[in-house]
């Protein structure tokens, strides 16, 4: 069985998170969903408009056919993906930066395959949270 990793936030569920679920079950057979944790959200960024709690996300997010499990990160590194039993990482097309090169790279040294997926065009969090 091949399983695919993705992260996100996902306060402000949409119709792209969904597609993006949808996407990974093309590469894989088993979707592992990573949440990231509210408290460590709002650690690095006390501004942030967070509207539901680590446990709702994950409360929505494990109930979609398409994810086989849902877990909570901290922050996307080579610690966390030690602790996670999966294949391929799926990154979006707008993961960018140093972070993201040293995720990569661990993926590259321990034998995982990397993909980027595409964005839903018309639609982001960001997006959201600014019209409400």
């Amino acid at each position: 069985m091949t399983k695919i990793l993705t992260f996100g936030v996902y306060d402000y569920f949409h119709l792209g998170h969904l597609r993006l679920f949808k996407q990974c079950r093309k590469f894989a057979d088993y979707l592992i969903v990573a949440v990231q944790d509210g408290e460590y959200i709002l650690k690095y960024k006390p501004d942030s408009r967070i509207m539901y709690s680590t446990e709702e996300r994950v409360e929505m997010i494990e109930a979609l056919r398409t994810v086989d499990e849902v877990i909570v990160y901290d922050s996307v590194c080579s610690k966390t993906l030690e602790k996670i039993d999966f294949d391929i990482l799926a990154l979006g097309e707008d993961h960018q930066g140093s972070r993201f090169e040293e995720v990569e790279k661990w993926c590259n040294e321990h034998g995982k395959r990397v993909i980027r997926m595409k964005r839903t065009p018309g639609i982001c969090s960001s997006m959201i949270k600014e019209s409400l």
